[in-house]
């Protein structure tokens, strides 16, 4: 017999997020919404009149402020709605008009940051002493004056605005290039059957133990992107010309700058980064030997560099005994956390269970005037408790944000948007290594987390170091053609897994199928965050009461501050490299301590 997954209206309601304290209904919602898109028809009124008068731009100020509020829970209701059930066509409908009401709220205040940069500092300054509400969002104002010089005259910038779906264009078309038009061919999986590849059926194989089954994915996969060598290199070199031209008509000294002074990240974080983590590589050049030791390889493939060393783990957990883990994982953070943690499960802040048409996959999502919301897909096993930490810390960033800061600083800047899940991540780690016994499953925990810093701040800094030199050589008039590209790639490769890792050809063509390179200096955050965080992790698990007094005031800050000030009060200058040089403290001596587990277990 076929087990089915259940439908919504099977689940306990005590499984399930209750929506309802976002709108009691959907009519409520519907009125809420009627009630916003009559509100948009008094734009021009507030565009017009902004800068007749301090009173005048705090009006305006409130009316755009307004519109993004409400629509934040219209938002929040439909998609949610939505995702629980992705078949149920009702719910679909609705968040697409939410959709469709978010981009008309996104024109009605576009209006808004061109008109402040337009005034001069003393009519702003007048502006302030003649109207106080204005000094409560003084930070505010700060944030929109650093465009100062970057924004061009309005009818040059409508023009690029215009110009929108142009500049966009490569993107897209790698995204129907890489999602929908790419043909793989069928390889053995592990059953002996033929199997299509795709993304998930690759990413699969590659954990296979059968280093055949490994190495036949791989090959063939590549085969895919190696025929459409030039479409992909065109593109991507197109894209960056794009990032390129934008970045110098708007007066930037390059695209790189332009792409971090939207986040108010001065540059130096960015290479820092690069050359710490080109410092440490001899530590991951070393677990790369580990790897090929432990899979008793005469040669360590590309392909061999996802399939499990020490395989599943024994370790089921349900998901009452993962609230109670979790519970005693968090410990370190107080009391006070804990409470927020607890009314999470307690009030139906988390919807568990998959149901048949639920969106894959876990987020944690919410308002300014809503529950800070958790969507799960539970199965009774560790990488699920670790999502669950992970969410949590989301979700315990959005809850003191939004109850410590006004609504205009009441959500958090991007790039400190991972370090709360991620600090929260490492202290379960630490936890499990401080509680389990088992020692081959405590050298399962260590593995993960060495495995973590490969993926993440290793292989997101490979691809942030490329990304600058992709752009770098664009601007310097070097055409990216598919062999330039090929060869800085593999280049860089092997220089980031050194000598353990045998070259094969195909890996030189893996910038080919990286989605972030389109993402205009986005990856390098990936990194950041997960050193951040465990810099944050160690001074909350042994500076005591004041790291942990610190941390919270990160949690609070919200954009209530520029995101590298929020960092320095939390204890983490990310201009210097301290922090990225506590993370891989960490990384060699939990890679000490896993090559001596291993050595006891005899796996070598």
């Amino acid at each position: 017999m076929v087990k089915e997954l259940p439908l919504r209206e099977e689940l306990p309601e005590s499984a399930t997020w209750d929506l309802s304290t976002i709108f009691a209904s959907d009519e409520a919602w519907q009125d809420a919404y009627d009630e916003l898109a009559e509100r948009l028809n008094t734009a021009d009124f507030f565009a017009t009149s902004a800068t007749e008068s301090g009173t005048s731009l705090y009006n305006a100020l409130q009316y755009g402020l307004g519109l993004m509020r409400d629509l934040e829970k219209l938002y929040v209701y439909a998609s949610m709605k939505s995702d629980q059930d992705t078949a149920n066509g009702f719910y679909q409908g609705l968040s697409n008009k939410a959709e469709t009401i978010a981009a008309k709220v996104s024109a009605a205040i576009a209006f808004f940051d061109p008109t402040v940069l337009s005034l001069s500092a003393e009519q702003l300054a007048a502006f302030f002493a003649a109207e106080p509400r204005l000094n409560d969002y003084q930070h505010y104002f700060d944030d929109i004056l650093t465009q100062k010089g970057h924004v061009l005259p309005e009818n040059e910038e409508k023009l690029l605005a215009a110009a929108g779906d142009v500049f966009g264009a490569s993107e897209r078309a790698f995204g129907m290039l890489d999602n929908a038009d790419i043909q793989f061919d069928a390889v053995e999986n592990d059953e002996g059957e033929l199997e299509t590849l795709s993304d998930g059926v690759y990413s699969r194989l590659l954990e296979s133990v059968n280093p055949d089954v490994r190495r036949n994915a791989f090959k063939t996969f590549y085969a895919s992107y190696m025929a459409l060598d030039n479409t992909f290199a065109s593109l991507i070199g197109s894209h960056v010309k794009g990032h390129n031209y934008l970045a110098q008509v708007h007066h930037f000294d390059s695209a790189r700058q332009a792409a971090l002074a939207a986040n108010n990240v001065p540059e130096i974080v960015y290479d820092t980064l690069v050359a710490e983590v080109n410092k440490a590589l001899p530590l991951l050049h070393r677990y790369m030997n580990l790897r090929k030791r432990l899979l008793k390889l005469s040669e360590l493939h590309s392909y061999d560099l996802y399939t499990p060393i020490l395989g599943e783990p024994d370790y089921e957990i349900d998901y009452p005994r993962a609230q109670a883990e979790a519970l005693k994982a968090l410990a370190p953070l107080g009391e006070d956390y804990l409470a927020i943690v607890q009314k999470a499960f307690d009030n139906r802040w988390i919807d568990v269970i998959e149901n048949k048409g639920k969106r894959s996959g876990a987020y944690s999502g919410g308002s300014y005037d809503t529950n800070p919301f958790i969507l799960l897909n539970w199965v009774d096993n560790l990488n699920n408790l670790s999502t669950l930490v992970h969410e949590m810390g989301h979700s315990v960033h959005s809850y003191l944000t939004r109850t410590s800061q006004p609504y205009q600083y009441g959500d958090y800047p991007i790039f400190l948007a991972e370090i709360a899940s991620t600090t929260n991540e490492n202290l379960l780690t630490d936890y499990l290594l401080r509680t389990i016994t088992d020692k081959k499953l405590k050298a399962y925990v260590l593995n993960q987390y060495l495995d973590g810093v490969k993926g993440t701040l290793f292989r997101q800094t490979q691809f942030a170091e490329f990304e600058q030199w992709m752009h770098e050589t664009d601007a310097s008039g070097t055409p990216l053609t598919a062999e330039v590209l090929n060869e800085a790639y593999g280049e860089l490769n092997q220089r980031y897994y050194g000598p353990a890792l045998t070259v094969d050809e195909e890996i030189a063509h893996e910038w080919e199928r990286i989605p972030h390179f389109y993402y205009n200096f986005y990856v390098f955050q990936y990194s950041t965050g997960f050193a951040a965080a465990t810099a944050l992790a160690d001074k909350i698990l042994h500076g005591g009461q004041t790291a942990v007094d610190a941390y919270k005031e990160y949690l609070k800050a919200g954009a209530s501050a520029f995101p590298i000030d929020v960092m320095k009060k939390a204890g983490v200058d990310m201009t210097k490299p301290d922090y990225l040089r506590e993370t891989f403290n960490v990384f060699e001596q939990r890679l000490n301590e896993f090559e001596q587990l291993v050595n006891e277990l005899g796996l070598e």
